[in-house]
């Protein structure tokens, strides 16, 4: 007899990020499989990265444009029956960046949430779309599974009006223009285990998701108060290709220029952040291999940002217990982590350096010093055990 797992995906434009977990005794245990389906995007090559293994996808590639994706999402449910071994796919649960004000909780796909999230695709155009074609897909990859979407601004829900609320007349707050949050799925997992981590993790603690999508966000009792990231995903730190924060009339001005509206939306989301600054990438990786001095800027600049944005957050909780660093460039950059900590100095921050150097992101640990005022941990995520744990819960 199989055993049921559920299946855990991100799907972006040229990406689909997945994950297979395993139920047991009605809990979900560790990923058994997981990967990316990399190449989808036009012209790309495509290949499926599984744990440590590469395959290639050759005769998908020679495909047209309009059955590779669909063939490409064949073969990947093949290989995942294929090294799943006894277990079944009972459930797939989504990563959706944008719940907008109806969704706040995980839920089951029907064809009216569908309709509801695409009328929230002009909020988050680099990520919501695809995540919805990917419902769409695997929808009809694994006919009469269910399918659950898990929101990324969820986790913001018990944000204060003071936070959410803009400056703006009252019938565009309430028509929806407020400010949302997003990580949220990352930020879940994050305090859940910091709280299995440390006694302070109920207090005021500061969770840092940068990589090339960043933000900060003030948790306090394990509930979000305040985030950098607001009506999109757009705002707040500087990011991979996206410029964080932006005064308004930078976008008047263009528009006055003559610029339109896709211009704008492809500088904003695509040529700005590090790879605008530096003009060499938007991989901080490459920006720390560089001796070009417009990286080392780049560089200074996004870390000015979050040292800049943390003092906002911190000053909301009114002090800070616990600091907690994640995301591609927060569990692997241990000099980003370190300029991040001397700037905020003042407060009694204080790194353990070989802790902080050891510090890789293969598994959560202290990276403070033994009399630092404040814990410092750096913290794995895993969006995708979080989305699966909401799927299971439903289905129970």
């Amino acid at each position: 007899m199989s055993q049921q797992a559920i299946l855990s995906v991100n799907s972006g434009s040229s990406t689909i990020k997945f994950a297979l977990y395993p139920v047991q005794n009605k809990t979900l245990a560790p990923a058994i499989l997981s990967g990316a389906l990399e190449g989808l995007e036009p012209g790309g090559k495509i290949c499926l990265r599984l744990n440590q293994q590469i395959l290639s996808a050759d005769s998908i590639d020679s495909k047209d444009e309009e059955t590779r994706f669909a063939a490409a999402l064949q073969w990947l449910q093949s290989q995942v029956s294929l090294h799943a071994g006894a277990f079944e796919v009972c459930a797939v649960a989504h990563r959706i960046v944008h719940g907008g004000g109806h969704f706040a909780d995980s839920c089951i796909v029907t064809a009216d949430v569908l309709q509801t999230l695409r009328g929230y695709e002009h909020l988050a155009p680099l990520h919501q779309p695809h995540n919805l074609d990917g419902v769409a897909a695997f929808a009809a990859a694994y006919p009469g599974v269910p399918q659950i979407t898990c929101f990324d601004t969820g986790f913001h829900a018990t944000m204060p009006e003071t936070e959410t609320r803009f400056a703006l007349p009252l019938r565009e707050h309430e028509q929806g223009v407020r400010r949302y949050g997003f990580h949220g799925l990352s930020y879940r997992f994050v305090s859940h285990r910091l709280i299995t981590l440390s006694r302070r993790a109920s207090g005021r603690v500061l969770m840092a998701h940068l990589g090339n999508g960043a933000s900060l966000c003030a948790m306090q009792e394990g509930k979000s108060i305040a985030t950098t990231m607001g009506f999109s995903a757009l705002d707040g730190l500087m990011m991979g290709s996206r410029c964080g924060q932006l005064d308004p009339g930078v976008i008047l001005h263009w528009l006055d220029q003559g610029m339109d509206r896709k211009t704008i939306e492809r500088v904003l989301y695509k040529e700005s952040g590090l790879l605008g600054v530096s003009g060499i990438s938007a991989d901080m990786r490459t920006l720390r291999a560089s001796e070009d001095p417009r990286a080392t800027a780049a560089i200074a600049q996004f870390t000015y940002r979050v040292r800049r944005e943390a003092g906002g957050l911190i000053t909301v909780m009114q002090g800070l217990d616990v600091l907690a660093f994640t995301g591609g460039i927060g569990e692997h950059d241990a000099e980003l982590r370190a300029d991040v900590v001397r700037g905020l100095g003042f407060l009694g921050l204080k790194l353990d350096v070989a802790a902080n150097q050891s510090a890789t992101g293969d598994s959560a640990m202290p990276v403070h010093a033994p009399d630092s005022a404040v814990e410092i941990w750096v913290v794995p995520t895993d969006e995708g055990m979080i989305a699966a744990q909401d799927a299971l819960t439903l289905l129970l």
